[in-house]
Formats: structure tokens, C-alpha cells, sequence
């Protein structure tokens, strides 16, 4: 794996997150990735640089030798890309991936040559330290071993599952958009501990480490979210106290309007509204 070269169409957050990830998983080296940006941001292609990797202005050129093209731009510049790369782009390699929100499996095949392989991912930023969630879905001709390819590249990062193409712009509202929200509420409760005496990163660091490990103990113990909080809800207690202060607030419908905005605008995004 180790031996995979990788080509960033695009060098923002969600790029920089991907490729310092993998290298850090050991799934790739810095010499074997290249990132593409326009001279307008070659800022973002230092910064890839000071990983380790190789830049261009050219997306032709990241592609060309690649065994993996990651395109991670704005969806309106996609089909740019896509008309770049093109002829670089062969039935045998690479492997188009891309993360651009909205941009079907349908719109990539319908411009790369016949028989392309193409696979469309939707990961987050937590992949940056090894804790994303990412999910995929292959395109037409995209093969068994390229999806083991792309499961194994993205779990690298974090927890990485296939899904069908019409789950992504719901997933794009729930983990995609996900790590905003979990900040948000980071940020409120640290805001609650500075209220109540605690000196900030007292504050910060507490909130943070409790989420991640009320979100560990879901994941390891495999039970329902509402039965871990009715064992930590002791009868009379401040926690039932706390929880019935967040229940008055609407936090659950607060949650889901949530996800639904941002499900929402994936869809409208995909759609050219």
C-alpha cells in the first residue's frame, strides 16, 4: 500500500486532512502524492508541499502518473477538472474518486472516457487525526478491488463503510457537516464550565474529552444513546437536571432541523438549484 501513488485535485482542508491522514496510517508516502491548485492558491499547495508532496498547477499532470485521483474542489468546478484530467484517464488506471459535495457518479461517467472507473466519497475533516467517518459508492465499472482499494485508503483515517449513492446527500447532512455541530456544542458546554467558575481550557479540554468519550462508549458498547444516558441520570440527580434543561432548550429538534438543512442543500446542490 505503501507503494500507492496518489494525485489531490484540489489542496484545501478536506485534501490536506485526507493526505496527512494516510501518510500518518503509513497507507502511503508524502513522495507518492501530488496536489494540483490553481496559482491562486498556491498558498494550500505550500502547504501540501511542507508535508512532503510534489505540486503542480497542472491536473493533468497530478493525474497522469497516479493510481488514485482524489478530486477535492468546489462542486462548480468540477466539470473543469474533469475535462483537465480526461486524458489522462484510461479503464485501466486510476481510480477517479471524488468528495465534491453534489457531484453524482452519473456527471463524472458521462464526462471521463467510456468504461472510467469512478467512486464517489463523502468523508469529514476528523480524518486529519485518524477519526473520520467516511463513506463511498462505486460508479458503473468500478471493481471489487477497487472499492477494497478505497475502503482501505479511507479507513486509514477512520471508520469508512459502502453505501448506495442515494444515502450521500443524507450522510453529507449528518457526518459530513457533523464535526460543525459537535464544535458547536464543544464550545457551549466549555462556555457553561467558564460560567460556572472553571478557567478555559479547563473548560475546553473537559468538554472535548467528555464527548469523545461518551461518543466511544456508543460505538464500544454497542447500546442504545438513550440507554447510556439513563444510567448516568440517577434519580434526583444533576444529571437528569441538566438533561431536562436541554430537553426544554429543543435540543433534539434542533439536531435534526439540523441535518435536515444541510441534507437539504446537498440535494439542491446536486440538482444545479
Amino acid at each position: 500500500m505503501a507503494s500507492v501513488r496518489i494525485g489531490f485535485i484540489g489542496a484545501g482542508n478536506m485534501a490536506q486532512a485526507l493526505a496527512k491522514g494516510m501518510v500518518s496510517a503509513g497507507l502511503t508516502k508524502p513522495q507518492h502524492i501530488i496536489a494540483s491548485s490553481p496559482k491562486t492558491d498556491q498558498h494550500l499547495l505550500d502547504q501540501m508541499a511542507a508535508i512532503g508532496c510534489s505540486t503542480t498547477h497542472n491536473n493533468a499532470e497530478a493525474t497522469a502518473h497516479s493510481d488514485v485521483v482524489v478530486i477535492s474542489v468546489k462542486p462548480a468546478v468540477v466539470p473543469r477538472v474533469l475535462h483537465d484530467i480526461k486524458p489522462s484517464v484510461t479503464s485501466a488506471r486510476p481510480l477517479v474518486t471524488s468528495v465534491a459535495l453534489g457531484v453524482t457518479l452519473a456527471t463524472m461517467e458521462g464526462v471521463l472516457p467510456t468504461e472510467s472507473r469512478v467512486i464517489r466519497v463523502m468523508p469529514n475533516t476528523p480524518a486529519l487525526v485518524q477519526l473520520g467517518a467516511s463513506v463511498f459508492t462505486r460508479g458503473t465499472h468500478a471493481t471489487d478491488a477497487d472499492a477494497t482499494l478505497t475502503h482501505r485508503l479511507l479507513s486509514a483515517v477512520g471508520e469508512c463503510d459502502e453505501v448506495p449513492e442515494t444515502f450521500l446527500d443524507a450522510i453529507t447532512g449528518l457526518s459530513g457537516a457533523g464535526p460543525a455541530y459537535m464544535y458547536l456544542v464543544v464550545e457551549a458546554l466549555a462556555d457553561g464550565g467558564v460560567k460556572m467558575g472553571l478557567p478555559r481550557p479547563l473548560a475546553q479540554k473537559l468538554a472535548a474529552q467528555t464527548m469523545m468519550g461518551a461518543a466511544k462508549m456508543v460505538i464500544a458498547t454497542g447500546k442504545h444513546p438513550g440507554q447510556l444516558k439513563d444510567e448516568v441520570c440517577s434519580p434526583g440527580g444533576c444529571t437528569i437536571q441538566g438533561v431536562h434543561a436541554l430537553e426544554k432548550g429543543g435540543i433534539r429538534a434542533a439536531f435534526i432541523d439540523a441535518v435536515h438543512a444541510a441534507t437539504t442543500t446537498s440535494i439542491s446542490t446536486a440538482s444545479g438549484k
